[in-house]
């Protein structure tokens, strides 16, 4: 499981037209590969989002992330696309995030509803 501390690799500034986000390549190698910006939102009800953060592209479900000091797993993972010039081009990444308490008792309430 892959845990990532999104302060030390985030540098965002405001800009006339909106939120950017710039991601960097840890230094001294220790990251292979680059970080890619995702929209976080945590789904528990109602639905909050946590802000745009940085993390590797190979994220998949089931791995835990730490944002500000609180740690979720990553409920889904979505990738879209839109049609430019002929072309699919990414618009948008996406992580649906559960706190890893509320996580586990989803997990066990489903074993339960199975089990029934």
């Amino acid at each position: 499981m892959a845990i990532v501390a999104a302060a030390s690799n985030l540098r965002a500034f405001q800009k006339t037209q909106g939120f950017h986000v710039i991601c960097r390549r840890r230094e001294k190698g220790r990251e292979h590969h680059n970080n890619y910006p995702y929209k976080v939102i945590e789904i528990t009800p109602p639905p909050k989002s946590l802000g745009v953060r940085c993390f590797p592209s190979n994220l998949q479900c089931g791995e835990s992330v730490t944002i500000e000091g609180q740690t979720y797993t990553i409920s889904a993972v979505t990738h879209r696309y839109q049609l430019r010039k002929g072309k699919y081009e990414p618009s948008e990444k996406r992580l649906d995030v559960l706190s890893t308490g509320r996580y586990i008792l989803n997990l066990y309430l489903e074993s339960l509803l199975e089990q029934s």
